[in-house]
């Protein structure tokens, strides 16, 4: 009778520690999961940072170069312009020339 007893509370002690494995095992699980979770967030967040930052770089680059771009057009036109108004001027002349006989 003290065996069965001594038995049965063994037994139970057994499925308490078992109980408590799986309690431990599922919450250290759910932690695991939460922790990922978490570093998924943050690298998630980070990899936006980053892609914010290299637009605003980029931005920043082509307007930059749309500015010098513009700058260059300008300079071009006013050489192209400097070039043919003196013969623009010649051939004026000759046309006024020309018409009045």
């Amino acid at each position: 009778m003290e065996l069965i007893r001594k038995i049965k509370e063994s037994e139970a002690q057994a499925q308490q520690t078992i109980d408590q494995a799986n309690a431990d095992a599922a919450k250290l699980a759910e932690q695991a999961r939460q922790n990922r979770q978490q570093q998924l967030q943050e690298a998630e967040q980070k990899r936006k940072k980053v892609i914010e930052a290299a637009v605003a770089e980029a931005k920043k680059q082509g307007l930059a170069e749309a500015e010098k771009i513009k700058t260059q057009a300008l300079r071009h036109q006013q050489d192209l312009r400097a070039k043919a108004e003196p013969k623009m001027a010649k051939a004026i002349a000759k046309v006024t020339s020309y018409l009045r006989g």
